[in-house]
């Protein structure tokens, strides 16, 4: 393109040379754009089609935007960023850059009026106005689209106590802020001074931003009859808009109040927007098990109102909440193209500064640097949802799990892009690139036909040039704790740690022997790979084939919408070594265990050795094998696994110094002194034990209970005989919200149990019945049992319960092929209650992992006593 260019036109030589610069770096980025970032229009405003179509001025392209909220400049992570010493600007700086580089093309944010106004409306110029202007530049620079919520009625404080809040929401309530005259007074205000804001960076005023596409106009709202009242507030709000000569879309919410949805149908805005979090919010632990289920399609209950059809439709926010496992991503994006959607924004994205302990939002965790995985996710889901086309129907889960060069697998805990020029995976893939030579981006975790990598970080490969690519590789992040149990910033969840990790490279026209210079600030590395092998540590390199020059990129040379040298990732986190492990329920005696640990912080050359000691028996010391610096396991033989108790101990060596998990103690429990108690056990059972699915004395950190809809709740009592006991209760008939479908459960315990299961694999097939330990009371209604496969299938049997505690066995011969309810319970309400998948007729128990017990509804009580149903334990016999 570039010669044909050329020679149409004379140009002397000196020019020529000249221009080469400018040339070079418009070929850098024309070809070598940074993946997941598709080019957007950068001036073109955006406009509604007669059809209901939000679409691009000029191009008249479909506007089709993913990416996330993020909040730094406001509440508690401003307070966060500032506790902890972090700059704010830097800190936007490296999350814009790290948002960048996984494709996000559009940014949403509910703004806290509560920090930024007076109590009648009146915008104050203040430091998080100042930080909001800066985010807005900075994403601007990235090509990033922007939906800002003027109004979110939320306090300052989550997940602290509100603090310091000078606005209209410290004194007007979402119940009353829609039907108290000053306070709508006060929100008229504050729009039209917002919008008429001018950035004190860009210099555009809000309302004339380009990039700035549209406006919802407040934050989740809560509303109630009568529908006037509403119909007026959103008048009058779009009107104070619309007055200050603001002409692009404005967006409502009209998922959270659908009791007045008719107010919200017919109002004069332009779209509507809903959110998404499938397995619910604040779980307090990882949820496990299938989750595809819970994403399966996103049914929109308007869909047919023509009042709804014939206008566009935004996810302001979505999250996958409690779940670590990177396969919902993808598949959210690809049900909400399913259902019109043409703007999805995750809430929210983590501060990289923050990250290293999720304090910001418990329940959600995202950060390219502490959940690498996850992350990638994102970016694959952004493809996803720019690719897919609108409106476009699936077949239901499994028969959806690969389309369009995706593919999901649960099993496999992997989201995978596989294009003629992408090739993105989120874990270790056998799977080969469609077209090895046209590859153009490259990025993953773990291992692939292309990259074979020993280090947890992400990293991303985008070709420069015909044998030369830009290789970026983050530090090692190990999980430590639950990320989404109780956080504290004195606490981490996730460590960091600049390992030189080795690299095989395997890409077309790379070679055995290419050359690596690093080019990000700092780093000085250069070398060349032997058996196309090479360690490196976290930095930027270019990759050369043998004798491909390098010396025309510079660290300022751009690609896409950054440049070649661009680096950020968190500093080592500086702690001891760790030990990370958690021993199985159970040990299957007679037969050798494999015991494995993460080891986070020790360097190559340290020993791991495990102590196993059947209790006042034998001891034993093992040499752990380092399957990769930070994994080692052992394998305990045979004749220690009699049936009793198995304790055990890891111990680090280090320099000829030995340092004992768990709690991090100087010395070895072979030595004649060591004190400390603490060890790991699992006790070694016979193959006739019976296999736990749930113990109420000892489950409560990971199970699921609670109510559904309004219509139950979950306690936890002590029976007559001392024994504690879950009980599901259903509610008061004035708590009690309609339930989704007559015979929706109205309490619930959810209990995973696959990792026991693959603990007795071996006998597994031998396992009868489910035997529960259980009383349910006069007028509570009945119970079922369901048990679903790692493949969504679910089977599902009755149980009769008398008042007294009593040992229930049901067998598994009973149990049939039926339907799922997903729990937790999504958010909206308005999503599906329960999911079928397709099975063999009879239960295969071997590939069993979740059990539910569901409470149905029961006679209406009077009076002070509610129905119950008591569970001590359940098991498989």
């Amino acid at each position: 393109m570039f010669q044909t260019f050329l020679s149409s036109i004379a140009i002397s030589r000196g020019l020529l040379k000249a221009l080469l610069p400018l040339v070079l770096g418009l070929l850098l980025f024309t070809v070598g754009q940074v993946q997941a970032q598709e080019v957007l229009p950068a001036t073109a405003n955006v406009y509604v089609d007669p059809a209901g179509v939000l679409r691009w001025e000029g191009s008249r392209q479909e506007v089709a935007l993913f990416g996330v909220n993020y909040t730094a400049p406001f509440a508690y992570s401003y307070r966060a960023h500032r506790k902890l010493g972090v700059k704010l600007e830097q800190a936007i700086d490296q999350d814009v850059y790290h948002l960048s580089r996984l494709g996000v093309n559009a940014f949403r944010v509910h703004v806290w009026d509560v920090e930024i106004t007076d109590t009648l409306g009146n915008l104050l110029e203040n430091e998080h106005l100042r930080l909001l202007d800066y985010l807005i530049q900075r994403l601007k620079q990235r090509h990033i689209k922007i939906v800002l919520t003027p109004i979110a009625y939320w306090g300052n404080g989550y997940p602290e106590a509100d603090t310091a809040m000078t606005g209209f929401s410290s004194i007007y309530p979402k119940g009353k802020a829609y039907n108290t005259p000053r306070a709508i007074k006060a929100q008229e205000n504050y729009l039209a001074q917002f919008l008429n804001h001018r950035n004190t960076y860009t210099g555009q005023l809000n309302r004339e931003d380009p990039d700035i596409i549209a406006y919802e106009v407040c934050n989740e709202p809560h509303y109630r009859q009568p529908e006037a009242e509403v119909s007026l507030f959103i008048e009058r709000m779009v009107k104070a808009m619309r007055a200050t000569g603001y002409r692009k879309p404005i967006f409502y919410n009209i998922a959270e109040s659908p009791a007045v949805s008719n107010a919200i149908l017919n109002s004069p805005v332009d779209g509507f927007t809903f959110q998404w979090y499938p397995s619910g919010l604040v779980n307090g632990h990882t949820l496990r098990g299938n989750p595809l289920p819970f994403v399966d399609q996103y049914p929109i209950p308007y869909q047919q109102d023509p009042r709804f059809s014939g206008k566009p439709r935004l996810v302001y926010e979505f999250e996958s909440g409690d779940i670590l496992n990177p396969v919902m991503y993808l598949t959210m994006a690809r049900s909400f193209r399913a259902a019109g959607f043409q703007w999805a924004t995750q809430f929210a994205y983590d501060p990289l500064a923050l990250a290293y302990a999720n304090t910001e939002y418990q329940t959600h965790y995202l950060n390219l640097a502490y959940t690498p995985a996850k992350a990638l996710s994102l970016l694959i889901a952004g493809k996803v949802f720019r690719q897919v086309k609108r409106g476009q129907q699936f077949p239901a889960y499994p028969a959806d799990t690969a389309f369009n060069g995706f593919r999901v697998s649960y099993r496999n805990g992997l989201s995978e892009l596989n294009s003629p020029t992408e090739f993105y995976y989120t874990g270790t893939t056998a799977t080969r690139p469609t077209k090895p030579a046209a590859l153009r981006h490259v990025a993953g975790t773990g291992s692939s036909p292309v990259a074979s990598y020993e280090g947890t970080g992400a990293y991303f490969l985008d070709r420069v040039a015909t044998g030369i690519w830009r290789l970026e590789v983050m530090p090692d992040a190990t999980a430590v704790r639950d990320p989404f149990a109780t956080t504290s910033l004195r606490q981490p969840v996730t460590r960091i740690d600049w390992n030189t990790q080795p690299m095989r490279l395997t890409l077309p026209g790379l070679g055995t022997n290419y050359s690596v210079r690093a080019i990000n600030s700092g780093n000085s590395f250069q070398g060349v790979a032997s058996n196309a092998t090479i360690g490196l540590a976290p930095g930027v390199y270019l990759v050369a084939a043998k004798g491909k020059a390098t010396s025309a990129y510079t660290a300022q040379t751009p690609l896409g919408a950054i440049k070649l040298g661009e680096f950020v990732a968190p500093a080592s986190s500086g702690q001891p070594a760790q030990v990370v492990h958690t021993p199985q329920v159970q040990v299957a005696a007679g037969r050798p265990a494999t015991i494995q640990a993460t080891i986070a912080g020790a360097s190559p050359t340290d020993s791991v050795l495990l102590i196993a000691q059947h209790f006042y028996g034998q001891t034993r010391q093992l040499p752990m094998r380092r399957l990769t610096q930070t994994t080692a396991e052992a394998t305990v033989p045979a004749e220690l696994l009699y049936p009793g108790l198995l304790r055990y101990w890891i111990v680090l060596r280090h320099n000829g110094r030995n340092t004992t998990f768990p709690g991090s103690f100087a010395g070895s429990p072979r030595d004649w002194d060591y004190a400390p108690k603490e060890h790991w056990e699992a006790p070694i059972v016979a193959a006739s034990t019976p296999l736990p699915l749930f113990r109420a004395s000892q489950d409560q950190q990971r199970v699921e209970a609670g109510g559904i809809s309004g219509g139950g709740w979950a306690d936890y009592i002590t029976t007559a005989s001392g024994q504690l006991a879950l009980r599901l209760l259903q509610a008061p008939p004035a708590a009690t919200a309609a339930p989704t479908t007559p015979e929706a459960p109205v309490a619930f315990l959810r209990a995973y149990f696959g990792d026991r299961l693959a603990a007795r694999a071996n006998e597994a097939g031998n396992f009868k019945e489910v035997v529960l330990r259980a009383r349910r009371s006069v007028g509570a209604g009945a119970v079922q049992l369901v048990l679903t496969t790692q493949d969504a299938a679910a089977y599902v049997a009755s149980v009769e319960l008398g008042p007294e505690i009593q040992e229930v066995r049901v067998p598994l011969a009973t149990f049939r092929l039926g339907a799922q309810v997903l729990l937790p319970r999504a958010y909206p309400g308005f999503l599906p209650l329960t999911f079928r998948a397709p099975g063999p007729a009879a239960l295969p128990i071997t590939q069993a992992e979740a059990l539910q017990v569901l409470l149905l509804p029961g006679p209406v009580q009077s009076g002070q006593e509610r129905p119950y149903l008591d569970i001590e334990s359940i098991s498989l016999q």
